[in-house]
């Protein structure tokens, strides 16, 4: 009985969190006048791309899709690196004053994005990185990397410290150990970092709309708020819009939904 009552109630919820979704979806694929005539509950009568026609070529989709990728791929491998490298210096390499530093990654990762965007756009200004993509891409890094850093330190702190040990008896140096031991046996947690990475900056609006205004440069969330804004839409357009925007999200998620879960199931285990 517990297990229908479990059952049931993991239906519901999965209906609840997918009925916007389906709404949406259903509204992109109508024509203007059956949604004018019908509202946004009924059932499409045929499949009506226009919606998502005029939507790609208005904003330039193509390019703002090349965009986003460009500075989450980006974003997501450096990130890691940069997480890997700060966190084998804190959790092994255990450098002075280690708990001030997380301590000062942790107070950086709690900073909301609305006290940093002055400076950064001075910064971005001067020098020269403005309206760039690499302007976006260092920023983000060094944010995710914060979190990132803070995350595998704790990790790395119960690393077996026989494993590093035979590789220093065996002549492997620093680098060698990090290279060959450290990044294999962590790379579950690793692949969950990059993926959680990706997603957090492909849906990131606030810093990318200050510092990318041009249409070259700017990513899919600031494209579909700007147009929005600009109230050009009706609205399958608009359902349309907002189908391409979650789409590419949805995707890697599920390409990588094994690396996921490898990697949280690799922690728990461990």
């Amino acid at each position: 009985m517990r297990r229908h009552a479990v059952l049931w109630s993991v239906i519901v919820l999965a209906v609840v969190m997918l009925a916007p979704f389906v709404i949406v979806a259903m509204n992109a694929l109508k024509s203007p006048t059956q949604y004018a005539a019908e509202g946004p509950l009924a059932l499409p009568d045929g499949i009506s791309l226009q919606g998502l026609a005029d939507f790609w070529d208005r904003v330039d989709f193509g390019q703002k899709l090349l965009n986003s990728f460009v500075i989450s791929g980006s974003v997501a491998v450096l990130a890691v690196v940069v997480s890997v490298l700060n966190a084998y210096a804190l959790g092994i390499g255990r450098i002075r004053g280690r708990l001030w530093i997380l301590i000062a990654f942790l107070v950086a990762n709690t900073l909301p994005q609305e006290a940093l965007v002055y400076p950064l756009y001075f910064l971005a200004k001067e020098s020269g990185l403005y309206d760039t993509q690499l302007s976006v891409i260092i920023i983000f890094t060094i944010v995710q990397a914060a979190f990132g850093t803070y995350l595998l330190s704790s990790t790395f702190t119960g690393f077996p410290g026989e494993l590093l040990e035979a590789a220093r008896i065996d002549g492997a140096n620093k680098w060698q150990a990090l290279v060959r031991i450290v990044v294999p046996i962590s790379r579950p947690t690793l692949g969950v970092l990059f993926v959680f990475f990706f997603i957090w900056t492909w849906n990131e609006f606030f810093l990318p709309l200050v510092l990318l205004i041009s249409n070259d440069t700017q990513t899919v969330p600031v494209a579909l708020g700007v147009l929005q804004g600009q109230r050009l839409m009706d609205a399958t357009m608009t359902s349309a819009s907002a189908l391409l925007g979650v789409i590419p999200a949805i995707a890697f998620f599920l390409i990588f939904q094994h690396t996921l879960t490898r990697g949280i199931t690799a922690g728990a285990v461990k």
